[in-house]
């Protein structure tokens, strides 16, 4: 039977999905174990801690960045003039911000990322606009060139970069290409004698540009030997070249106003051959793995953000009194205090996990740094949403800081990958393992192989073990092992609700968005869980440790109390929910005129 248009459609994008994502070597993370029934602990227990001359380093770090934003940081000049004033970027640069985790030959800092994490989550407290520019020059435009750069790229692009004498800006995101990174449709045609490619196409929304001195320019490249055939590759390109155009440098916006957001267009601009960054054609393996690095720090700004938004909330709670009372006398204020204070222990947990994943050297957590977006990013905005109800009618005016930290924080759900794309990545590529081991099996019953036999075996043997056996979850702390029980046993029913929707839902389940959301949801949860458990942990440790008490631990235990209640909630929801009908009203509507 003939294939319909559709369907090799999905057969093209699966593919390319393969070959970007599950090319090189895989190894069993936190999330992948998860999917599995697994309980990879060494990913995330014993809670990850700063060297005594990190710590040193960073102490005097923050120091110095604090004493520069008290300075130099104005937010609502900032925001009236939507622009982040010279001095303010002369002194992130002098303080180190802007070259922070490069190495120290090429005048950086060489910080860890849980070290520059710790600095962002300062800077994201202060002004999400300040924050942003951050990241789009750093984390994902110096980035690319300490990780994609070859040595003499390195050298010549990288000193200015760190110093500050030039800016960077990444540049992927297109009128059809954002979170659909793979749509870039900005060509780049190979000259006759191969020195040199020629750009066309126009970039949207794009960070930093109209500051910026050197751009990581994603284009289409002809694949050598392969007619037909196209492929992704980054470029270095830099704005003084010849048919480079600015359509709009500052794009007016409704948050982030500092930031320098524009569209630009490359009309037969010639690029040197030695500016490909990375291989010719693996672009996109450049843009989404500099994006798990930028995410990282998303999440620490947005942590910074939420633990701002929980100080306002307390120091307003304490002053503002109603009905001869103030605020925090009553239980409803209590309860967004509260749940603020849990949801921000938990968001530094897991920032501070991730980011250790990066600084030892491992591989493979796409899906970690996806968790840590979109939990970071919804429990941010939830902050923010509580502190202005707190606040009451004073909120909504502009004398109010609350009004800018509404607008800044609502496009965090949205870049470096919407959050309702990032949520089916996660379940897609999670469930992926356990998909595999199931097909290993049913293609052995079907086809009788004997050569197939050992890996049937294993894979059945594997299935088995996660079905019968709750996973270890190795607290060290005796006070702790009932939520330890808790967790290992949600991991368990997980593993089993994953297997389920492969066994009933098979491969229609890559397009049923509402079984990947339940599914990503409690994979979240589980993360967000596991993480503040070990952070939890590893305090109670500390304090037996050096012969004091525990001291009052009820944020964390608050969070994983409504943590595990969630999780629960999720999964519940696979087997009963309102999908159907929610669906046939959504079509009624959107059919109707």
């Amino acid at each position: 039977m003939a294939q319909t248009d559709a369907e090799i459609q999905r057969q093209k994008e699966m593919q390319q999905a393969e070959e970007l994502l599950f090319s090189g070597k895989q190894e069993l993370g936190y999330a992948k174990g998860l999917f599995l029934g697994n309980f990879v602990a060494d990913w995330v227990m014993p809670y990850p801690r700063l060297t005594e001359s990190q710590a040193s380093e960073l102490t005097s770090a923050l120091a110095d960045v604090r004493e520069m934003l008290d300075r130099e940081l104005d937010s609502d000049w900032i925001d009236a003039h939507a622009d982040i004033p010279s001095d303010l970027i002369r002194g992130l640069a002098q303080t180190g911000v802007l070259g922070m985790t490069a190495p120290r030959e090429f005048g950086g800092r060489g910080f860890s990322q849980m070290q520059y994490c710790k600095v962002l989550e300062e800077i994201g407290s202060r002004d999400a606009s300040v924050s942003v520019f951050t990241n789009a020059h750093h984390s994902i435009g110096v980035r690319a060139l300490l990780l994609f750069g070859t040595k003499e790229q390195q050298a010549r692009w990288l000193p200015p970069l760190v110093s500050g004498e030039q800016l960077a800006a990444f540049a992927l995101t297109e009128e059809n290409a954002g979170s659909d990174a793979a749509n870039v449709q900005m060509t780049a045609t190979p000259t006759e004698d191969g020195s040199a490619y020629i750009l066309n196409g126009r970039k949207r929304y794009i960070t930093n540009v109209d500051i910026a001195n050197v751009l990581t320019v994603m284009a289409r490249t002809p694949v050598p030997d392969k007619p037909g055939k196209d492929a992704i590759t980054a470029f270095l390109v830099t704005k003084d070249m010849p048919g480079f155009h600015m359509i709009n440098g500052r794009m007016a916006k409704l948050g982030i106003r500092g930031t320098a957001t524009a569209t630009f267009e490359l009309r037969d601009v010639r690029v040197p051959r030695e500016n490909i960054l990375g291989k010719l054609g693996k672009g996109l393996r450049v843009a989404l793995t500099v994006l798990d690095f930028g995410r990282t720090t998303f999440g620490a700004c947005c942590t910074g953000a939420a633990k701002r938004c929980l100080r306002m909330a307390i120091e307003h709670a304490n002053t503002r009194q109603q009905f001869k009372k103030t605020l925090g006398s009553f239980d409803l204020v209590k309860k967004k205090i509260a749940g603020m204070a849990a949801d921000a222990y938990a968001m530094e947990a897991m920032t501070m996990v991730t980011a250790s994943l990066i600084d030892r050297g491992l591989e493979d957590y796409m899906i970690e740094t996806a968790m840590l977006k979109v939990f970071t990013t919804e429990r941010l905005w939830e902050a923010v949403n509580e502190t202005f109800q707190i606040h009451g009618g004073a909120a909504y005016f502009d004398d109010n800081p609350l009004g800018r930290i509404l607008r800044d924080a609502r496009i965090n759900q949205i870049g470096e990958g919407s959050n309702e794309v990032l949520t089916s990545f996660i379940a897609l590529v999670g469930m992926r393992g356990p998909g595999m081991e199931f097909k290993e099996i049913y293609d052995t019953v079907m086809s009788l192989g004997v050569g197939r036999m050992g890996k049937a075996w294993m894979a059945g043997k594997s299935r088995l073990n996660a079905t019968f056996r709750p996973p270890n979850v190795p607290v060290r702390s005796e006070s702790l092992r009932g939520f330890a029980g808790q967790l290992s046993r949600l991991i368990w029913r997980f593993n089993l609700a994953v297997n389920r929707a492969l066994v009933v839902y098979r491969e229609p389940v890559l397009d049923m968005q509402l079984i990947q959301e339940r599914i990503a949801g409690a994979a979240m949860e589980l993360f967000a869980s596991s993480c503040a458990l070990s952070r939890w942990d590893a305090e109670l440790q500390a304090r037996t440790g050096n012969g004091q008490s525990a001291h009052d631990f009820t944020a964390p235990e608050y969070f994983l109390r409504k943590s595990i209640r969630r999780a629960r909630h999720f999964l519940a929801g696979l087997n009963e929910n309102d999908d159907r009908v929610m669906l046939a009203a959504a079509n009624a509507a959107l059919q109707s005129r």
